[in-house]
């Protein structure tokens, strides 16, 4: 199997050799992401079906107690709350669940979703807060997507994501049993490392980084 550029950083990419996975992927040694071959990305149309099935309401307790805990960690520490804010949740699927949370505290929040929200007026604003959770490891083209969303983040503005990070340089981890690509949908899987990476080539500062899924960055 030939390498492939990174999407991320345009970096000659690694095959991941593995036993029983039918998709290919990639591995990216200077910035640390993980992506699939584009010839194993499922239809837009299977993604959309895939999204509906989500259980993502208010009703479902687990899912809301995430995004409580999303805001307690990733954005009250960060972020001033204040009416005039302008905050964006990139990525919001069909149950705006984290928009709603936020706007409790006060804030208007624009939604944005390709599927179930897809009006693009965003792109002609500029934003205190982005939020992103469980999105970026569905970006077909994430260094695309990040410029976009930096571009409309204000000076001193904060972007806080949500995404698993994969743990390729420990000796333990094994991509073909890690559970977080067994959902189709996820598509790219970055690291600590590859925040760091992104954090240096965006000049941007790296307010908080958890060791599993969270990171917080200052324009």
């Amino acid at each position: 199997m030939q390498s492939q550029n990174c999407r991320l950083c345009g970096s000659k990419s690694n095959y991941i050799k593995t036993e029983t996975l039918e998709e290919d992927y990639y591995h990216c040694p200077e910035c640390d992401l993980i992506f699939m071959d584009k010839k194993d990305v499922i239809s837009t149309e299977s993604e959309k079906e895939r999204y509906q099935e989500h259980d993502n309401t208010h009703e479902n307790e687990g899912y809301v107690n995430m995004f409580e805990d999303f805001i307690e960690r990733a954005v009250e520490p960060y972020f001033d709350f204040a009416k005039e804010a302008k905050v964006l949740e990139f990525g919001c699927g069909p149950g705006p669940v984290l928009a709603d949370l936020l706007e409790e505290k006060e804030v208007k929040v624009d939604l944005y979703d390709p599927y179930f929200f897809p009006d693009e007026s965003y792109k002609n604003k500029k934003y205190d807060l982005i939020t992103s959770t469980e999105v970026f490891e569905h970006l077909l083209n994430p260094a695309k997507e990040i410029e976009s969303l930096l571009f409309i983040l204000k000076e001193n503005g904060i972007m806080a994501i949500m995404t698993h990070f994969h743990k390729k340089d420990e000796d333990n981890f094994i991509f073909e049993d890690w559970w977080y690509k067994w959902d189709k949908t996820h598509i790219t899987f970055f690291s600590k490392k590859t925040m760091k990476w992104i954090a240096e080539k965006y000049n941007l500062e790296v307010l908080f980084i958890g060791n599993k899924k969270l990171c917080v960055f200052k324009k």
